[in-house]
Parts: C-alpha cells; sequence; structure tokens
C-alpha cells in the first residue's frame, strides 16, 4: 500500500481568490441573481447567507407591497445552492479555486419547498443555509429568510445534484 502526503491546503491566498471568484459568478454571472440583487453576505461553510433589498420589481402584492412568493422562493433556492458552493470548497480544502470551481458547473436543483409563514415586508432580506447532507452525488439544504427585524418571512429545504 503506498502512503503518500497529502496535498497541502488551500493557500489563504487561494481562499481569497477562490471567495472573489465565488462572489463574481454568484452575483454577476448568473443574470437571475442580478436580476432579484441578490450579494453573498458570508461564506462561513456552517451558514452561509446572502441578502437583497427590496425593491419595487420585487413586489408581488401591489397593495401591500409585498415581496412575490417567486422571489423568495428564488433567493432561498439560489442561498442553498450557495451554501452547498460553501460545502464543496470546504470538504475539499486541496484543491484549487480553479479546480473547486470547476466542481460547480454540475449542481442543479433537484427538488425544492418553500413554507411561507410571514407577509415578506421590509427593507432588508437575509437568507441563510445550513447543508443537511452533503454526498458524492446529492447535497440536502435547509434555508431561511428574514427580514432586518429579524422576522422569519420563510423556511425552506432543497435538495441537489452535484455531481
Amino acid at each position: 500500500m503506498m502512503t503518500g502526503a497529502a496535498n497541502p491546503p488551500r493557500s489563504a491566498a487561494e481562499q481569497r481568490r477562490l471567495e472573489e471568484t465565488l462572489r463574481q459568478v454568484f452575483e454577476e454571472h448568473v443574470p437571475f441573481n442580478r436580476v432579484l440583487g441578490v450579494k453573498i453576505e458570508s461564506f462561513d461553510p456552517a451558514t452561509p447567507k446572502t441578502r437583497f433589498d427590496m425593491r419595487p420589481e420585487l413586489v408581488g402584492h401591489f397593495l401591500h407591497g409585498r415581496l412575490h412568493g417567486g422571489t423568495i422562493s428564488a433567493v432561498l433556492d439560489a442561498t442553498g445552492g450557495f451554501a452547498l458552493m460553501c460545502g464543496i470548497a470546504a470538504k475539499h480544502p486541496d484543491e484549487s479555486a480553479d479546480q473547486v470551481l470547476h466542481r460547480f458547473t454540475r449542481i442543479g436543483t433537484i427538488d425544492l419547498r418553500v413554507d411561507f409563514l410571514h407577509q415578506g415586508i421590509g427593507e432588508r432580506f437575509v437568507a441563510a443555509a445550513r447543508i443537511t447532507r452533503l454526498g458524492g452525488r446529492i447535497g440536502s439544504v435547509q434555508m431561511t429568510l428574514d427580514n432586518e427585524a429579524g422576522t422569519l418571512i420563510a423556511t425552506g429545504s432543497a435538495a441537489y445534484v452535484i455531481s
């Protein structure tokens, strides 16, 4: 049996490069994320977060100025996918930014469930996610969406193909 030295972990500079590239892909290269105005709040692999501001284009109920349910669902889905990106990067600390980014080309949503708990009213919203399972082919994630007052607007759970 051959034993070799494990590859060294990603350097701090390479981690910064990975995060900056992830930010660019997530915020700029995914057109729908750009339309929604979703930004990365945290790369923490335990609880990655995204955020967005309320805008007239995101309103679903014009009389009350509430977020459209599709906006809520889309942000939760995008945040779940982002969580898997962070989780995969953490799972493969010896891979370069380019190697990790190549893994993301295969991520796709299989199933998404959203529970709408309160009216989507607020100025700013934060979505957080927690990976519940990161297998070789499938990843499962639970997500939440809160407004700036801390009101839980919606929860979601999703499954994604990751290979």
